[in-house]
């Protein structure tokens, strides 16, 4: 099954941040808190389908990384090492 992904990006042009699925863009979002907790809310929602979702975030180095999954083996949860 494909993996739908949301991105997380911030416009420093505008200061704020959005959430880019396909070829659609959410927001604007003041923070990246706030970005992130829609976008994870949307895969949320996909997971519960069995669909497998990811959330990534833009780093630094201008390359995305994987902050959150959901659908993998029916579990969601951060992606990040604890």
């Amino acid at each position: 099954m494909p993996t739908a992904r949301y991105f997380i990006v911030h416009d420093k042009i505008q200061d704020e941040w959005l959430i880019k699925y396909g070829d659609d863009e959410y927001g604007p979002y003041r923070t990246q808190d706030e970005a992130m907790l829609f976008a994870i809310d949307a895969a949320k929602k996909l997971g519960t389908y069995g669909e497998n979702a990811e959330v990534c975030l833009m780093g630094e180095n201008g390359h995305f990384h994987a902050e959150w999954v959901a659908g993998r083996n029916g579990h969601a949860a951060s992606a990040r090492p604890e």
